[in-house]
This record gives C-alpha cells, sequence and structure tokens, in this order.
C-alpha cells in the first residue's frame, strides 16, 4: 500500500487534536512530534483495515446500484406474445 501522505494543514490540525485528546482524557501534555509520532503510527496500523472498509463499502454500493439498474432494465423489456 501507498504510504498516505497529508497535507500539511490537515496534518497540523490531527495533531493539535490528538494533543486536546491526550490532555483532556489522560491529563498528560504531549507535544509536536509525539503527536506526529502517534498519527503516524495510528495511519501505518489502522489505514489499511479503514481503506479495505472503505472499498467493501464501496462495493456494496455499487452492487445494490447495478441490481437496481438491472431491474430497471428490465422493467423496459416489451412483453412478447
Amino acid at each position: 500500500m501507498i504510504p498516505m501522505k497529508l497535507p500539511k494543514e490537515q496534518k497540523e490540525m490531527i495533531i493539535r487534536n490528538v494533543q486536546m485528546y491526550f490532555e483532556n482524557e489522560r491529563d498528560e501534555t504531549i507535544g509536536d512530534l509525539a503527536a506526529e509520532g502517534f498519527i503516524d503510527f495510528m495511519i501505518k496500523e489502522l489505514g489499511p483495515h479503514l481503506y479495505n472498509k472503505g472499498i467493501a463499502d464501496a462495493r456494496t454500493v455499487l452492487i445494490q446500484k447495478t441490481t437496481q439498474l438491472e431491474d430497471e432494465l428490465y422493467s423496459l423489456e416489451k412483453r412478447i406474445k
């Protein structure tokens, strides 16, 4: 899998959110480097699972839409006597 690269602004926002989480939920203060390392670790560990879930969800929607389209095509057929 290709490593995920977040835009700088997004990564900075996520870093702040991780720091706030650690502060609010764990009463710990972590710096930018620790937060960034945590984010990189989580992306590496969770990324493939979340990606595969997204693919599975897209596959399900595609199958539903294909079935719907197939039903619509059958409804357009002319009766033959």
